[in-house]
């Protein structure tokens, strides 16, 4: 809410918490790099169960970094 008070900040709006998170280098590196995991596997064949270990592991990382959007706080 803005106020005609000089020292009241203004937080940024969960959405925009959300966006900056999304174009930060750290999720955008993660997120490429568990996409690319998951391609590798299919890439090179599921052939046994070392190969579903990995897609599975490849598989819950992209869901926990697309759930650290929803989750995005002020720091």
């Amino acid at each position: 809410m803005l106020t005609n008070e000089p020292n009241v900040a203004v937080s940024p709006t969960p959405q925009r918490r959300r966006l900056e998170r999304v174009l930060s280098m750290e999720w955008l590196g993660q997120t490429f790099a568990s996409i690319c995991w998951m391609g590798s596997v299919f890439v090179y064949g599921i052939s046994s169960n070392g190969d579903w270990l990995q897609l599975f592991a490849a598989s819950f990382w992209l869901v926990a970094n697309v759930a650290s959007i929803s989750t995005a706080k002020a720091d």
